[in-house]
């Protein structure tokens, strides 16, 4: 599925680094959410959501965020992380009359961007789905 079969170790670099950028923010507010899930349980509830849909939220950030960073099933967890944060944007960052509003809104998108750009390139060589390809059979590894 790859766009080239080899790439440089230079683009291989630099996709574990946008990984690792990339998912930082989602393994970091992941962690902050379930370590004050009081707070987290009460903000939800403010914003008119069920418990069950913060959890999920959780669950969504640390899993896919690991996905991504790990590079583990890395298209499908860059694609999660892709349409979570448009919906986040679209549900909750529209009062672009709020100049912090507006940031949230463009920053969304622009993680999106790169979470569906991750999506199509693949993770590369560096990444546990590069070691899968190599040990697991060709029909299978055509997901990773």
């Amino acid at each position: 599925m790859e766009h080239s079969p080899i790439r440089s170790v230079g683009s291989n670099a630099a996709l574990l680094a946008g990984r690792l950028l990339l998912s930082a923010i989602f393994l970091h507010e992941g962690a902050t959410l379930a370590l004050n899930f009081n707070a987290t349980a009460t903000a939800f509830e403010r914003l008119g959501l069920e418990l069950p849909v913060a959890i999920g939220v959780i669950l969504l950030q640390l899993a896919a965020g690991f996905s991504v960073a790990a590079g583990m099933a890395t298209r499908l967890g860059a694609v999660a992380l892709g349409i979570f944060c448009l919906m986040t944007a679209l549900l909750f960052h529209t009062d672009f009359t709020s100049q912090n509003e507006l940031l949230h809104f463009e920053k969304d998108f622009a993680i999106a961007g790169g979470m569906f750009v991750l999506a199509i390139s693949g993770a590369g060589s560096l990444s546990v789905d590069a070691v899968l390809k190599r040990i697991v059979p060709a029909p299978v590894a055509a997901f990773f």
